[in-house]
């Protein structure tokens, strides 16, 4: 069966890819800042996270050739077992910095050979153990620092930035301030709660009465948890860090510390600006909070990477939804900037755009992948945007100097609640351009028709569920209607696992998806609250929060959808069109030998779910598994999505991969976990 499929539409289609072929990029288009000679120097590539590499020395001719040159064990750096490391290094001066364990330990790595050159690890806290992202560090940052020499950037679990000598691993002098805390380095680091809080009403009726902050435990729980998943980002001289909060569906409290921007001078670890993602009064967006809402409630943080447009100086930070998922009673108004785009000066922290991708977001719609920067020519005009990948299979377009959308984007009206309380946006908004490119809502007619058994199966399902349309609002257990739970499609077509890349040359995103439906079951808090466990932070109870993740799924075990259930889309975004898309992997044996598909011709791939993927000078590169659930790296001609070649890997891949240029040869790094090899990276060369 062809592997390649087009779009629905063949006129459609084929005067995309007309537009594909003939269209020319802007004069100026290129990689941007950090990929050239053969380096890495953001984990994104570059400073616009296209995670794209101009490299060219492995290509289709010689893909099946690679061997892999090294493999450095992730576990040696935290407990067997361990979450998967989400970690891509850097390649920058011949060296390779990345993170592993729960620790996130920074490490130097050679790249010929992957021996450990040298190691920071910052001394064990309170604070850390009561991160719930410690083990999905992405990485860390770098930046030439005049004086300095090369510096690495890294923001721990416990909510420290430290800034590290890139030859040594050792803190820097006279940098930052001394921290109270036992076996602490007394320079080179920063308590980032401290400038998080000092100016925070919450906090500063807690130091009235009396209360004294620990540094070694860090916030009080009372007042919420604070740590790190993303590295900063250093764009002219500047540190900015972002910051993540417990997972909001498994909040139970509504009182939080908001997901603040913080930013230091890279030279000296001074403090130079903070921008309040949840607006104070006097403050653009204070309108949005009602019930003086803005005083109690967190989170709004920006736990996926960020990206930057250097010669602009302009720092683009995607966040999450307010505290608790699923129900905003308790936070009536569109919320500011939560699940939105800001777009920040980076010399001031003043705001320089925004948009909001979702209005009072309950779905867990947060942005979950940085912000993609290209420069593509738009109607004979040449245009600097910014590309927003969702949940939702949204592809939110925007000019990056001005955030004026490229192509009109609707408030439409979506479903209300019926949850006691809530009240949501009338409206959310939907782009025009790109066409999402997913399935998105649910119906009848879009469930699994692969035999006339299992339709009729899943829409018995469906008679359980409360479904519908995208934004299909919750409902509680013990629904008056005798529901089971409610329906979210889709349930993360793109997530922070499955990061799109893209082409600067081109102007050509592609973006992953995973096709599939979630059901959350909504009770009332006081059920499920835990006040002894460390993780719960806060005073009061929300009226509802998540009992778990409602453990949904279709048919005698199948998706509740028709395949393709991952795939790969290219979207050009010089005109918005989808050009083709593949199915990711092969179809899994379980799925071909699955007892209720006796008998049915399947595709060569019903997909493997989302994949994350990287771009080189002629060659798209993604994780996936073969038929029998072994993983591999697949690689296609990024033209037209042709697979030119695949090898195995010693485990399955998460979120990065990169290439680099080492004394003459191209590496192309994976991340390696499962088998025994948790947070690992395998290096892959010609012979």
């Amino acid at each position: 069966m062809e592997r390649i499929r087009r779009s629905a539409t063949t006129l459609g289609s084929l005067l995309a890819l007309s537009a594909f072929v003939s269209a020319p990029p802007p004069l100026d288009a290129q990689s941007g800042p950090g990929t050239e000679n053969g380096e890495w120097r953001y984990i994104g590539g570059d400073a616009g996270h296209t995670r794209h590499s101009p490299l060219d020395q492995i290509n289709a001719q010689n893909f099946d050739q690679l061997e892999m040159a090294w493999l450095w064990r992730g576990d040696n750096y935290a407990p067997f077992p361990e979450p998967t490391s989400r970690s891509t290094p850097l390649y920058v001066d011949g060296m390779l910095f990345t993170v592993a364990g729960s620790r996130r330990q920074v490490v130097a790595l050679d790249p010929a050979t992957g021996e450990t050159l040298w190691t920071f690890r910052e001394p064990h806290t309170t604070r850390m153990e009561r991160s719930m992202r410690a083990a999905y560090g992405k990485g860390v940052a770098y930046a030439d620092v005049p004086g300095r020499g090369g510096v690495i950037f890294i923001s721990t679990p416990g909510f420290f930035l430290w800034a590290l000598d890139a030859k040594t691993g050792r803190p820097l002098e006279d940098w930052g301030r001394p921290i109270p805390v036992e076996g602490f380095s007394q320079t080179g680091g920063v308590d980032l709660v401290e400038d998080l809080i000092q100016d925070w009403g919450p906090w500063q009726e807690w130091r009235a009465r009396g209360e004294r902050f620990d540094p070694e435990f860090g916030l009080p729980r009372e007042l919420g948890m604070i740590t790190s998943s993303a590295p900063p980002i250093v764009v002219n001289g500047v540190v900015i860090v972002s910051n993540s909060a417990e997972q909001g569906y498994n909040q139970t409290r509504i009182e939080n510390v908001p997901g603040d921007i913080l930013a230091y001078d890279a030279a000296t670890g001074d403090f130079k600006w903070k921008f309040h993602v949840i607006p104070r009064p006097g403050e653009f967006g204070h309108e949005t909070w009602e019930n003086e809402a803005w005083y109690r409630t967190g989170d709004v943080s920006s736990w996926a990477p960020m990206s930057a447009d250097p010669e602009r100086g302009i720092v683009y930070i995607p966040t999450n939804p307010p505290t608790i998922d699923f129900y905003g009673g308790f936070r009536p108004g569109d919320g500011l900037f939560g699940t939105s785009i800001i777009a920040l000066n980076v010399e001031t922290g003043e705001r320089v755009w925004h948009f909001q991708t979702v209005h009072h977001d309950i779905w867990n719609f947060d942005n979950p992948t940085a912000p993609i920067l290209l420069d593509v020519n738009v109607d004979g005009r040449d245009r600097p945007i910014l590309v927003q990948a969702t949940k939702q299979a949204f592809a939110f377009t925007f000019d990056r100097a001005t955030g004026d959308p490229i192509w009109p984007i609707e408030e439409r009206p979506v479903r209300q609640s019926t949850m006691p309380g809530e009240r949501l946006s009338p409206t959310q908004p939907f782009p025009t351009r790109p066409a999402p490119y997913d399935e998105q809502g649910i119906t009848p007619e879009q469930t699994i028709n692969l035999t006339p058994s299992l339709r009729e199966d899943a829409l018995d399902i469906l008679d359980m569920y409360s479904w519908g349309p995208i934004y299909n609002p919750p409902i509680q257990m013990g629904h008056p209607s005798g529901l089971r739970s409610f329906l979210s499609c889709p349930s993360g077509a793109t997530n922070i696992t499955d990061p799109p890349s893209a082409d600067p040359e081109t102007g050509i995103l592609y973006v992953s998806s995973a096709r599939a439906c979630r059901a959350e079951r909504l009770v009332p808090a006081a059920e499920i609250d835990r006040p002894d466990d460390i993780m719960t932070t806060g005073t009061t109870l929300s009226q509802y929060a998540v009992l778990d993740r409602g453990q949904f799924s279709g048919p005698q075990g199948l998706p509740i959808y028709n395949p393709p259930w991952g795939k790969i889309t290219a979207i050009d975004m010089n005109t918005g069109e989808h050009l083709w898309w593949v199915a990711t992997g092969d179809t899994p044996d379980r799925i071909r030998n699955h007892p209720a598909l006796q008998g049915v011709q399947l595709p060569e791939s019903t997909g493997n779910g989302a994949a994350p993927s990287m771009t080189t000078k002629t060659l798209l590169l993604y994780y996936s598994q073969g038929s029998g659930g072994e993983p591999r790296l697949y690689a296609l001609d990024k033209r037209t999505g042709q697979r030119v070649g695949e090898i195995d890997l010693p485990g399955s891949g998460e979120y990065g991969m990169m290439s680099y240029m080492h004394e003459g040869r191209q590496y192309i790094m994976t991340q390696v976990s499962g088998r025994g090899l948790p947070g690992s990276l395998a290096a892959f060369r010609l012979p």
